[in-house]
């Protein structure tokens, strides 16, 4: 899933990434690698900032990723992601790693023009859909499904209620 989900977010050298869901933070040093690769200038350099809600998985994320050596492109945030993270916005390309009844305004408002987000919408126990999110040069908003996914269920304002 993780490089289906890369795949289809096209990265580029110097994205702005922004990940809902840092999880281990693992997903958030492919995007890396991709974003800032260590064989141009670190001027060129793209950032990740990956966002956790759950405060213990986002030390997990933040010990790996700074014992990896990806501390210097990629930012572990523990808050809650459905709201995205408007202090570094608007970003090349968003992904959410976590279901979502619906897609939440906040991260369109911090999508770029020209931007791709990744979000899978649905229950919290049946089908999901993964759902590619493509801003245009106009602020316009099309989306196209990729599919039928399985994840967690996004929680936080904007997340699932229980």
């Amino acid at each position: 899933m993780v490089s289906i989900m890369n795949e289809a977010l096209r990265l580029e050298v110097g994205h702005k990434v922004l990940e809902v869901g840092a999880g281990s933070g693992w997903h958030a040093a492919t995007i890396a690698e991709v974003a800032g690769p260590s064989d141009v200038p670190r001027s060129e350099w793209g950032h990740v900032y990956a966002v956790e809600i759950i405060q213990g998985l986002a030390e997990f994320a933040r010990r790996n990723i700074m014992k990896t050596g990806y501390g210097d492109r990629v930012t572990i945030v523990s808050a809650d992601g459905s709201m995205g993270y408007s202090e570094k916005a608007p970003y090349d390309r968003i992904l959410v790693t976590a279901a979502a009844p619906e897609v939440p305004n906040p991260l369109i408002e911090q999508l770029k023009p020209n931007g791709i987000m990744l979000i899978p919408i649905g229950s919290v126990h049946l089908f999901q859909t993964l759902l590619k999110i493509t801003k245009g040069s106009n602020g316009k908003v099309r989306r196209e499904s990729l599919g039928g996914v399985a994840f967690v269920p996004l929680t936080g304002r904007y997340g699932h209620r229980f």
